[in-house]
């Protein structure tokens, strides 16, 4: 007998699956690859984002621009060409949370420079210097977008 239209998380066996398949699934991790860093405490902050909502099982931003991001969130930390430092790490965090919900269609692909913006204003309140947060904001500029394209969801892997 198949479970699958009771877990309705299998994607390898249909209702028509036999028991080998089923053992398979059960035994098996579902993960995903490609990030670096996993956040150890839950974070809050209050950001410029007002009038949009989104809720995911690790990221929930309110109307009113509250922005929480829970214990155990994994992220890439900086991308492209530069250096992970600690002036870079918590705007990185909150960047990547946004750019998160704009793939997930969670909030509207304009908010985008928002989120870059934000990123900005992080890292120069963390200590970066006003050349190097000015050098990131433009090297997202030109080549960010892609990084908010639903074609960038990171994909599910299964093992074994």
């Amino acid at each position: 007998m198949c479970l699958t239209n009771e877990i309705n998380s299998c994607r390898r066996c249909a209702s028509s699956c036999n028991s080998f398949l089923w053992e398979w699934h059960v035994n098996s991790i579902k993960y995903a690859s490609g990030y670096k860093y996993q956040l150890l405490n839950t974070y809050t902050i209050s950001i410029p984002i007002h009038g949009v909502s989104a809720h995911t099982d690790y990221i929930s931003l309110t109307p009113t621009g509250e922005l929480t991001i829970k214990k155990s969130y994994a992220w890439d930390g900086p991308s492209g060409p530069t250096f992970d430092t600690r002036n870079f790490m918590r705007g990185s965090l909150v960047h990547d949370c946004l750019y998160q919900c704009i793939r997930l269609g969670l909030i509207p692909k304009h908010l985008k420079k928002a989120a870059d913006t934000i990123l900005q204003s992080i890292c120069l309140e963390d200590g970066m210097s006003r050349i190097r947060a000015w050098w990131i904001r433009k090297g997202l500029e030109i080549a960010g977008k892609s990084s908010t394209l639903p074609s960038r969801i990171r994909k599910i892997l299964y093992a074994p």
